[in-house]
C-alpha cells in the first residue's frame, strides 16, 4: 500500500471514530433528557398523591350589620339602682354553609369574625346559639334576620353540613366599622387546619 493510500485510510478511520463518538454522545444526551422527564413525572405523581383535599368547604352567603348605640337601664340584676352606661356596638350576622369533606367527624371549636383595621386585625368569637336567640329578644326590629342558628361549637359528621346564621358583637362605633379594610371568617377545627372564608357579596346594613 502506498503512503498516500495509507494516509487516506487513516483519515477515514479517524472520521469514523469521530462519527461514532458523536452518535454515542447523542445517546447520552437523549438518555439524560428522558431520565429528567421521568423523574419530574414521578415527583409530580408523588406530590399529587400526597396532597390532601381540605377537610371542610363552604361559603358565606350573606352578611348583615346592625350598628347600635346602647344605654343601660341603670338597674342591676337584683333590681338595685346603678350608674347608667352607654357604648356603641355593631351586631354582625352571617348566613353560613359549611360542609365536612373528610372521612372523619370534624369538631368545630370556634368561628371568628376577623376585621382588618388600619392598626391591625380584630378577631371576635361568634355568640352561642342561646346568645343568638337572646339578641332577637333584645332587638325585635331584627326579626327579619332570624333564621336557624349556626352553632359555633359542634361536631359535623363525615359528608354532613351545617346551614344557618351566626352572629358576633363588636364593641365599636359605626364609624370604625365603616372604616374596616377587610372582613373574613375563620372556622377553627380540633386537630385540623382552619378554614377561612370571605363573603362574596357586600355587607348589608340593617
Amino acid at each position: 500500500m502506498s503512503l498516500l493510500n495509507q494516509e487516506s485510510q487513516e483519515e477515514i478511520d479517524v472520521a469514523a471514530r469521530g462519527e461514532s463518538f458523536t452518535k454515542g454522545s447523542s445517546h447520552v444526551v437523549l438518555a439524560a433528557i428522558v431520565a429528567t422527564v421521568l423523574v419530574a413525572f414521578f415527583v409530580a405523581i408523588y406530590v399529587l398523591a400526597g396532597r390532601k383535599p381540605p377537610v371542610a368547604g363552604g361559603e358565606i352567603v350573606q352578611v348583615w350589620a346592625h350598628p347600635n348605640h346602647v344605654v343601660t337601664s341603670g338597674i342591676d340584676a337584683n333590681g338595685e339602682p346603678m350608674a347608667k352606661q352607654s357604648f356603641d356596638e355593631v351586631l354582625v350576622f352571617a348566613h353560613i354553609k359549611l360542609q365536612n369533606q373528610s372521612k372523619v367527624p370534624l369538631v368545630l371549636e370556634d368561628v371568628l369574625a376577623n376585621l382588618r383595621q388600619s392598626d391591625g386585625i380584630l378577631s371576635v368569637s361568634a355568640g352561642s346559639v342561646g346568645q343568638y336567640e337572646e339578641a332577637f329578644l333584645a332587638y325585635p326590629d331584627l326579626a327579619a334576620l332570624h333564621a336557624n342558628a349556626f352553632p359555633p361549637r359542634t361536631t359535623i359528621a363525615p359528608g354532613q353540613g351545617l346551614d344557618g346564621t351566626a352572629f358576633w358583637v363588636l364593641r365599636m362605633p359605626k364609624q370604625e366599622w365603616d372604616a374596616r379594610k377587610d372582613l373574613n371568617f375563620t372556622f377553627r377545627f380540633q386537630y385540623q387546619a382552619s378554614l377561612v372564608l370571605a363573603p362574596h357579596t357586600a355587607v348589608t346594613e340593617h
